[in-house]
């Protein structure tokens, strides 16, 4: 059930109409049986996986908070984390690495058939398991107060807005609002659900749709087909395919769990303004670029024990950041490349400080442009490995970028596509990233926000692309 389907927002209505009608414990009933029909609606073979996974890390919860010592508390965390992760590597891993044993056998010489583990991933799973492995991982911390409902942690899990895709929210920021009554729906909650509605579903539709059409040709031409240029073309059709994806999703979850009186965190912040890899992880996917660094890379030391390995953290993080998004080499190498970049860009602080002292507004806005300029397009070489079929796929491409540049049809056609279909939004974003406020036009005057939202609503009827695609985040 796609947010950017007739049926889902059929759903929405009956969901609100009932919720609306009920009292806090009947609405988290409520809410939690319409999450696992949500669910049910991808593949309802998965609803006893996501009810072992909530069983466990709420039985977890309760034991942890019950220990009297230490190594207790130590052995009920560490039966959560075996368990959660091995479900999720079952189901995502598994078949990876028997295809990759079998074939580092086979380079070996030693007796093995080629064969793959084919298991269907839920829909999902890295989504759930990450929101349960924060909440007992903050159990055990002492950060959040154990759950005692086992309705209220079963919504915290499964939560229909967020469930699929994110954002990965926190025990601490979630089941308060979950344990508590929630404000009723006023105007200033309908009128912000209503812009991250209505520009989540531009976002997706219109721009990550339309992106689409450009990135898959281009990613799934044959060797020698395309030129340089048209190379590039693809490449940026799905650096904003990804964005207008994966930012829309999170729009429209925000938004609609605004109307329920939930507050969920904001997942994007106009990443490709960013203008060094920091900064861009601060902006983009920010549930859990926050979750990596304050479950993976604090605990392996952070910042602590010196350069070296910091570095070395870094480096892992990104890795395990990007095994995450997928059993593939070319997930591997597009978190190597993040971290790596990372890694860098913390040396070249340390050696080359920010200058002190007052510069001119055109050095300081040359400097941030360039920024922005080299930010965005090294994040594009990442994206070249992430939406690659393969690792001979990605290095093929960009042996590509090397060959003829030339002027086709082909070319033309499609930035004068993405002009159109981008350029508004961009203008949109940059006022946005002036203002420094990611709900900025809900401040501004009525006709100025009526235009926009008129705007949108056009392009949304007429500019649809001619067939929906699926949340790319579905299969991660």
């Amino acid at each position: 059930m796609w947010f950017n389907s007739f049926n889902f927002w059929l759903f929405l209505v009956v969901v609100l109409m009932v919720y609306r009608r009920l009292g806090h414990r009947l609405q988290n009933r409520w809410l939690l049986l319409a999450s696992y029909f949500f669910y049910g609606c991808f593949d309802w073979r998965f609803l006893g996986l996501i009810l072992f996974c909530t069983a466990l890390n709420y039985h977890a919860g309760l034991r942890i908070a019950a220990a009297s010592d230490e190594r207790r508390r130590k052995f009920w965390i560490g039966w959560s984390l075996v368990a959660s992760l091995l479900v999720l590597c079952v189901f995502k891993y598994l078949g990876f690495f028997a295809h990759e044993a079998s074939r580092l056998l086979q380079a070996m010489h030693l007796t093995a058939h080629a064969w793959t583990l084919e298991i269907m991933l839920p829909a999902g799973i890295s989504f759930f398991t990450f929101h349960a492995l924060s909440y007992t991982i903050d159990v055990y911390r002492r950060d959040t107060p154990v759950c005692r409902s086992f309705t209220d942690f079963a919504l915290f899990i499964s939560f229909f807005p967020q469930l699929v895709a994110g954002p990965i929210n926190r025990s601490t920021q979630l089941l308060p609002q979950v344990a508590k009554p929630r404000p009723n729906l006023d105007e200033a909650r309908f009128r912000e659900g209503l812009f991250l509605v209505m520009t989540g579903l531009f976002l997706k539709v219109v721009i990550a749709d339309n992106m689409a059409g450009f990135a898959n040709f281009v990613f799934g031409a044959k060797p020698g087909e395309l030129n340089g240029a048209e190379v590039l073309l693809g490449i940026y059709a799905f650096a904003f395919q990804i964005y207008g994806d994966f930012a829309g999703y999170s729009a429209i979850a925000i938004g609609v769990s605004k109307w329920m009186g939930f507050d969920l965190m904001e997942n994007f912040r106009r990443p490709y303004f960013a203008a060094n890899p920091r900064e861009f992880w601060a902006r983009w996917h920010i549930s859990l670029s926050t979750w990596l660094r304050d479950y993976l890379y604090i605990p392996l030391g952070g910042n602590r024990g010196g350069e070296g390995r910091t570095r070395r953290n870094l480096l892992l993080t990104m890795v395990l950041g990007g095994l995450w998004h997928g059993a593939a080499w070319t997930f591997v190498i597009w978190g190597a490349f993040h971290g790596a970049w990372l890694a860098v860009h913390r040396t070249c602080l340390a050696h080359f400080p920010a200058r002190s002292g007052r510069a001119s507004f055109w050095w300081d806005g040359g400097v941030k442009l360039l920024g922005i300029a080299a930010t965005f397009h090294l994040v594009c070489l990442g994206w070249v490995f992430f939406r690659a079929d393969s690792l001979g796929k990605a290095l093929e491409l960009l042996a590509a970028l090397g060959r003829r540049w030339e002027v086709t049809d082909f070319l033309l056609a499609g930035f004068s596509l993405m002009g159109f279909f981008l350029g508004p939004w961009m203008v949109l974003e940059f006022w946005t990233e002036k203002k420094d406020n990611s709900l900025a036009l809900l401040k501004a005057p009525w006709p100025v926000r009526a235009s926009i939202y008129l705007y949108i609503l056009l392009m949304l009827l007429f500019f649809a692309a001619p067939e929906p695609v699926e949340f790319l985040y579905f299969q991660f």
